[in-house]
């Protein structure tokens, strides 16, 4: 039960939450003895009504906040048309302005236009998170795609870089040194191999503290000085290139999505040029899968959250924005830096996707020092991820067993914490093709639920694939396990740019529905209900059920056609006459050539049949 809280109270929590003080660039504070007219007798001349709290910035081109709190308990919408009348005094001097309802548990948001703002967290947070929700601009996706499209052109035949890997370390690792202060702008007429120095002195100041706990860093620069090009000194590539790079670097910046999707945007886009058959037998994750998974899980602020076959590491980065902006931003410093060095953690095998991660990280402001090189199958790798007191569990491993993929599995499921909720990205029958070693699992593990998916990869992976979410160290004990068949993702195929959400049906319709169906476990009609094989049958406690460990797709409608209903009719009168049907058809054969004349004509056989004379 949350304990009772005055008015007083929660409008002085707010004041310390918010971080409404007053400010050489603002006027800040609650109270309920300050008027309007106190706040500015110009602009809000002989107006006495009294707001519960205020933050009015003396630029007034930016944006300023009313806030009115509740006692706790309170229903706080009720009260919303004094909110709403404080917003238009404010109007009268501000071209932008947002007021917040608080009743020290519950939080609503509302803009200039009087329009709820509902993806607000419902957890009140400092003033910074609401403003940047207020000031943010929609990301160009199409501006990222094709400046990344003429980067890997510029660098593939211009630069006459060949590898593909190559051509993206070498960008992420461009963004970083941009974001570190290197200045690119100001080296356009530098050689490919000057460029390549400057880039690495910056990137290895970046991390030169983490180097100290983290020697596996030294792999970034390892791989990174492999890289080679076969033309040096085309002044124009390279100052296309830095322009594009510039260009990529100002929408990371942006607050739309934390700047997590750029380079989702950025990698996604690289990953089409790789082979079918990639190294290690990556297959790159979708950034909408990405983000649905991490939703489903229930990941928040609190967990601490592994990839163990990371590749570029797009799910720790999904993991880091939505952590991060739990907490109201990147205003909240503290909680950022909590979050990067103790809540994200990523084992790669492959040198240069480990480096990638790193680069990745390294944009997004640390998280890195908890990325390792190392294979997720070996014991020591299994003694480390068993120190991090694992939460949660992201992943998309490799699929084939050449590579370990229930080697993997097993290992991650048998050294994170107890409880730990596990996602993992496989192939439908990945559980079933190894049947045993499955049902071993569960005598250790639940599994939760299979959600299967449409074709994400859209030819990069032969199988398709479903989510499979497991609880570990928590045996499953015949418990029934829920699946689900998400059919269509809403993505359009756009020409030379991959599958998109063109449409936002994905974002708007079906992503909504599907995590309420998952959430609820009902729902759609492709819902249903399995016992893992040998279930005992007086263990099964629903009726309505299927057998197995994937997603078990409905049986094809039984048809018959007339031709086949004439065969079965014919079949069973040879039987019931005792005919042999081999002596039947070679009777019939010899007398249809016996009764019938063959011509050759025009090279063509034709065949009249008896009397009747038909072709």
């Amino acid at each position: 039960m949350v304990a009772y809280k005055s008015e007083d109270v929660v409008r002085e929590e707010a004041k310390e939450i918010l971080g409404f003080y007053n400010t050489d660039e603002a006027d800040s504070g609650v109270g309920q003895l300050t008027t309007f007219n106190m706040l500015d007798s110009y602009y809000f001349k002989g107006i006495s009504d009294k707001p519960d709290g205020w933050y009015l910035p003396k630029d007034i081109n930016k944006t300023a906040i009313i806030l009115e709190t509740k006692a706790g308990g309170k229903d706080i919408e009720k009260d919303k048309t004094q909110l709403f009348k404080y917003l238009k005094i404010v109007q009268k001097k501000y071209a932008q302005s947002l007021g917040i309802l608080y009743n020290g548990e519950d939080v609503l948001v509302y803009n200039d236009n009087l329009q709820q703002i509902r993806e607000v967290k419902n957890n009140l947070l400092h003033k910074d998170y609401y403003i940047s929700l207020i000031n943010r601009k929609p990301i160009d996706i199409d501006s990222i795609q094709n400046a990344t499209i003429d980067i890997n052109e510029l660098l593939h035949h211009k630069f006459i870089m060949q590898d593909l890997k190559h051509r993206m370390i070498f960008t992420a690792c461009a963004l970083v040194a941009h974001k570190k202060g290197a200045k690119l702008e100001n080296f356009t007429n530098l050689s490919f191999s000057l460029l390549k120095r400057q880039i690495i002195e910056v990137l290895e100041d970046s991390y030169s503290e983490e180097k100290r706990t983290n020697e596996k860093l030294n792999i970034i620069k390892e791989q990174y000085e492999k890289i080679t090009c076969d033309k040096e000194n085309d002044k124009e590539a390279m100052k296309e290139f830095i322009e594009n790079v510039i260009k990529i670097s100002h929408f990371i910046d942006s607050n739309a999505w934390n700047g997590t999707d750029v380079m989702s945007i950025f990698f996604n886009e690289f990953n089409r040029y790789l082979p079918k058959k990639p190294d290690y037998g990556q297959v790159f994750t979708p950034d909408h899968i990405v983000s649905f998974i991490y939703k489903i899980t229930g990941i928040t602020h609190k967990d601490r959250v592994l990839d163990a076959a990371c590749g570029s590491g797009a799910f720790l980065v999904n993991a880091m924005g939505e952590m991060i902006s739990e907490l109201g931003g990147r205003g909240n410093e503290k909680a950022v830096l909590d979050i990067c060095n103790n809540h994200l953690f990523g084992v790669e095998i492959s040198k240069d996707l480990f480096t990638l991660a790193c680069a990745n990280m390294l944009i997004h402001k640390d998280g890195k020092t908890n990325l390792i090189q190392a294979d997720s199958r070996d014991k020591e790798v299994c003694e480390w991820i068993k120190s991090k007191n694992i939460t949660k569990v992201l992943m998309n491993p490799p699929y084939e067993n050449k590579y370990g993929v229930y080697e993997i599995v097993e290992n991650v499921l048998n050294n994170v914490s107890e409880n730990a909720i596990c996602a993992f990205l496989l192939p439908d029958n990945k559980l079933e093709t190894k049947r045993d070693k499955a049902l071993k699992w569960l005598k250790k593990h639940s599994l939760l639920k299979i959600i299967k998916l449409p074709d994400i990869f859209a030819g990069k992976a032969s199988a398709s694939v479903s989510i499979f979410i497991f609880q570990a160290h928590e045996p499953h004990n015949h418990k029934p396990i829920f699946a689900c068949h998400i059919k269509d993702d809403g993505l359009e195929t756009v020409k030379n740019k991959g599958r998109q959400d063109t449409k936002g049906k994905w974002r708007n319709e079906l992503e909504p529905y599907w995590l309420d169906v998952i959430y609820r476990q009902s729902g759609d009609e492709s819902c249903q209900w399995l016992y893992p094989p040998n279930t005992p049958q007086e263990k099964r406690i629903l009726k309505d059920y299927k057998e197995g460990l994937s997603y078990q797709m409905p049986e094809p409608p039984f048809e018959i056609t007339q031709k086949d209903f004439k065969k079965v009719v014919l079949d069973y009168l040879l039987f019931e006459n005792g005919i042999d049907k081999k002596d039947f058809e070679k009777t019939m054969l010899e007398s249809l050539l016996y009764n019938s004349k063959i011509e050759l004509k025009d090279s063509k056989i034709e065949i009249f049949l008896g009397e009747k004379n038909e072709k």
